[in-house]
């Protein structure tokens, strides 16, 4: 028992002497494995070394440029950039287009009971749906039954129209003795036709037929200039705007196809077809095939007009006659229209050009019974005759802008639908705008 004790004594000092290096080696070790860390999270608090980064930087560069081929995974191969066609694909890839009614709830096959009407809530009074009012329609269309071309004769001298020629190419010889060639003065057989987007082919209304005077084109002196159409628009009237072509630009009076028989008869009859499929409605022909005419005759177009009434074919549907400053000739045929046609109306408007002229059908007139009056401020009526002098200041280029008044052919429509004897409604009311033009 005695010899037992030490050697225990001896087992646990060295215990314990073995417990403490590994202490101190464990110790050790945990010192050297949190020294770098506690480095590196020191760092983190601090602004990166811009040298560090332009280091890393370029050796990345390097990096990638080597495996650009092997890898493929550079910036660009992973975000190309858009090309056209993803932008803007073709046909066949494009996305299917839908209609409104594709999003709708489908009908099932069985009929369900109709639902009784029901009203959403609003806070602000709703106001009803109106549809947009149509457009004016101003257009060219080409007529056979224009004037030109004309390949007929003079009825004054009874000779061939085109009565000069040079090579292929024919022409006319005018009164003043300029020739004007078929190809560029007597070719052009469009008409200017106008709708006013008021226009109601269901009520009574009245087709416009203006001959223009010399030196003009339908665009640039009619529309334009003359603003022919807008003084339609401007005057309320349910009426409608024609107007062909006579000789291009040119100093010549020519009435072309309106020379003949049944010239005006053929040209309302085709322009009723193209008004129908112009307002959208085929089965209106008839109606414009039926409606009362107004022929408007400024300067040069005294010739078609006094031809249109002599032998055009339906003098009745006329009911009225304006002359701007056009008296030139012709007055057997004008006087022989107001002496015959009772109902309809005549206006004579004129400078000291056409005076003596117009003074001279004027006392044809009386002499024949027919009452004349000498100004425009009385309403048009069934068998009014109208002869307007009007003073130095007004000139003879301007006048069917302005004559005895501003916008004459305006007036006159407007004066036409106060008087329902004559056929014409007023379906729109002038506005100020329109009145101060």
């Amino acid at each position: 028992m005695v010899g037992a004790v030490p050697k225990l004594r001896a087992d646990t000092r060295a215990h314990r002497t073995t417990s403490g290096v590994y202490a101190r080696a464990l110790r050790i070790g945990l010192i050297c494995a949190l020294v770098p860390l506690s480095l590196t999270l020191v760092q983190c608090g601090r602004a990166p070394n811009p040298a560090a980064l332009a280091a890393n930087s370029q050796a990345n560069t390097q990096v990638v440029a080597k495996t650009k081929v092997a890898s493929g995974d550079t910036f660009d191969d992973r975000f190309p950039a858009p090309q056209f066609t993803d932008r803007f694909p073709s046909a066949s890839e494009s996305l299917l287009l839908r209609q409104m009614s594709d999003f709708s709830p489908k009908r099932a096959v069985q009929q369900q009971p109709e639902q009784a009407a029901y009203k959403v809530a609003s806070l602000e009074p709703q106001v009803p749906y109106q549809r947009p009012q149509r457009e004016d329609l101003t257009t060219l269309v080409s007529m056979k039954s224009s004037a030109f071309p004309y390949f007929g004769n003079n009825p004054a001298s009874d000779a061939p129209f085109l009565n000069i020629s040079k090579g292929d190419r024919r022409g006319h010889r005018s009164y003043s003795g300029r020739v004007y060639w078929q190809d560029e003065t007597y070719s052009d057989s469009r008409v200017l036709v106008h709708v006013p987007e008021h226009f109601d082919v269901r009520k009574p209304g009245v087709i416009v037929v203006f001959f223009h005077g010399n030196g003009a084109t339908l665009e640039r002196d009619v529309r334009d200039r003359q603003l022919v159409p807008q003084q339609v628009t401007d005057s309320g009237a349910n009426a409608i705007l024609l107007a062909p072509q006579m000789a291009v630009d040119a100093a010549d009076s020519s009435a072309g196809k309106f020379w003949q028989a049944g010239g005006l008869k053929r040209f309302m009859a085709e322009s009723a077809d193209h008004l129908a499929r112009l307002t959208g409605d085929p089965n209106s022909a008839r109606a414009f095939a039926n409606m009362p005419i107004v022929i408007v005759g400024y300067s040069g177009g005294f010739l078609p007009t006094a031809w249109s009434l002599e032998v055009g074919g339906i003098s009745d549907r006329v009911r009225g006659v304006v002359l701007l400053d056009a008296v030139y000739g012709e007055l057997d045929k004008f006087a022989s229209w107001i002496e015959s046609h009772r109902s309809g109306f005549f206006v004579s408007s004129y400078t000291h050009y056409t005076a003596r002229r117009d003074r001279e059908l004027m006392s044809t007139l009386r002499q024949k019974g027919i009452s004349v009056s000498e100004d425009m401020d009385g309403p048009l009526r069934p068998g009014t005759v109208v002869f307007v002098q009007t003073g130095d200041g007004i000139t003879h280029r301007d006048y069917v802008n302005r004559a005895w008044t501003r916008n004459p052919l305006k007036d006159v429509l407007v004066k036409m639908s106060e008087t329902p004897s004559l056929a014409l409604t007023r379906v729109a009311a002038t506005n100020s705008s329109a009145s101060s033009r």
